[in-house]
């Protein structure tokens, strides 16, 4: 995915801590920090006094709700990798193909439930407002187990694969069809199966008045640019946000690498995964284990909040 846009370049970079060209303190203050520590009860008493608390999350989230990541070995749909039909120029190729691909990826998430992380941050994000705190998500997740799980304040970095958009109007809208379209019925399941090679006229199209074009995933694929206007709430969140927490994902990729400039300006971050990653080092905290398992005490309720 394309990361030049102008508010993306800015952020990202910012990677290794060249907020400004004369911020030669802030560099020293980033490279000389202490290695990170593991004391949950230090980490509960920063959570406890933070008002704005941003949580990225990334595919160690869903895999432990048993979501199929497409990478690495083994991670393949038939003979193609994802990244060899999450592009545009495939989509233009071969719809149908395609479009098999991602209607077998919705129906697995149908059958797929939040775990105890998705549940700890939707419940955190419920109970903190009422004490007139906030917490934003920001995922690189498609999969909305965060929405299911309850979370309100969500920003898809990467789109949803419960949403479409019109190749010809351009009208994105939320579609929760199974299957999707008739033609789709039991396609994408079987890895030994050939191409369906459905015709386009049979393909999900667009409902709007008189429109009837293509429909496609209103994801973002490789050699797409990220939605500016995701991008501009992504960075006011982490403007205000006065502690960050990085989960399930690994930290040297966008977003996740946005938070270098936080760790700058004195933001404690908080790395929950399940191995250490090259950022980790720069963070106040590192909790190693499953999401599942490390984040439920991590957001639970302090013994300080007033519920009333």
């Amino acid at each position: 995915m394309c990361l030049f846009q102008s508010t993306a370049r800015r952020l990202v970079s910012q990677v290794h801590c060249g907020l400004k060209a004369s911020s030669s303190k802030k560099q020293k203050f980033c490279l000389e920090m202490a290695r990170p520590s593991s004391n949950m009860a230090d980490f509960r008493e920063v959570f406890a006094k933070a008002k704005h608390i941003a949580i990225i999350t990334g595919a160690g989230v869903s895999a432990e709700s048993g979501v199929p990541t497409f990478r690495g070995a083994g991670g393949f749909w038939r003979k193609w990798q994802a990244q060899e039909l999450a592009t545009p120029g495939a989509f233009a190729r071969n719809p149908s193909r395609v479009w098999e691909f991602y209607h077998y990826r919705r129906e697995v998430m149908l059958s797929k439930h939040p775990n105890p992380a998705h549940i700890a941050i939707a419940e955190c994000e419920k109970r903190l407002s009422k004490q007139g705190r906030s917490v934003v998500v920001i995922t690189q997740n498609i999969d909305e187990l965060h929405r299911k799980a309850g979370t309100k304040h969500l920003l898809e970095i990467h789109g949803s694969l419960f949403k479409t958009r019109c190749t010809s109007c351009g009208n994105v809208a939320a579609n929760y069809k199974s299957p999707i379209c008739p033609a789709l019925a039991g396609k994408g399941a079987h890895p030994d199966t050939e191409d369906a090679a459905i015709p386009v006229e049979d393909l999900p199209q667009c409902e709007e008045d008189g429109c009837n074009g293509l429909l496609r995933p209103h994801v973002v694929w490789f050699g797409e640019a990220l939605d500016p206007g995701v991008l501009t709430a992504v960075e006011k969140e982490l403007d205000i946000c006065d502690l960050c927490l990085v989960v399930g994902t690994s930290s040297v990729v966008y977003p996740a690498a946005m938070f270098a400039p936080q760790v700058c300006r004195g933001v404690p971050v908080a790395e929950f995964n399940m191995e250490t990653t090259p950022a980790t080092d720069r963070f106040r905290f590192h909790f190693p284990g499953p999401c599942g398992t490390t984040l439920p005490p991590a957001l639970a309720r302090h013994e300080t909040e007033i519920i009333t």
